[in-house]
């Protein structure tokens, strides 16, 4: 028979993750937050269907970047490490994200990370990474330039 089985999924898995260490647990992450993330919205009463729509979206490219970096490592003969890390990275994100979308329910967590994660809210990623990478502040830089 000419079928479709799962002999050919995981070989399919195999071609485009490679041999991805903790995939499994990104993708419990990822549906873990999207629950959090429901659950935030509904306790707010700011459930969105075009809202969730895009963050449904933005796990997708996740898995596209994921899939970009199995390449980049193919290539290059990497052994994997760029996709190793890329997941690592993506885990860390998403257990930040559960963890913010617990705080914001009203799950306790722990008062240093509470802290942390109200001055990450209170800021956006560019800033964030700005921030970083810089050492200054972008909208400072920027409205520098618009003068």
């Amino acid at each position: 028979m000419g079928g479709f089985n799962l002999e050919h999924l995981e070989a399919a898995r195999f071609f485009l993750f490679g041999d991805v260490k903790f995939l499994h647990l990104l993708l419990l992450l990822m549906a873990l937050d999207i629950i959090t993330g429901v659950a935030k919205a509904i306790k707010n009463e700011n459930l969105w269907s075009r809202k969730s729509l895009f963050g449904y979206a933005r796990k997708l490219l996740v898995l596209v970047v994921i899939i970009l970096a199995n390449v980049v490592d193919q290539i290059l003969g990497l052994q994997g490490a760029v996709t190793y890390a890329t997941v690592l990275f993506y885990i860390a994100n998403e257990g930040l994200s559960i963890t913010e979308n617990l705080a914001q329910v009203g799950v306790l967590v722990p008062q240093n990370l509470a802290e942390k994660l109200k001055h990450i809210d209170s800021k956006s990623a560019t800033e964030e990474i700005g921030e970083e990478m810089l050492g200054t502040k972008i909208d400072e830089e920027l409205k520098k330039d618009d003068k």
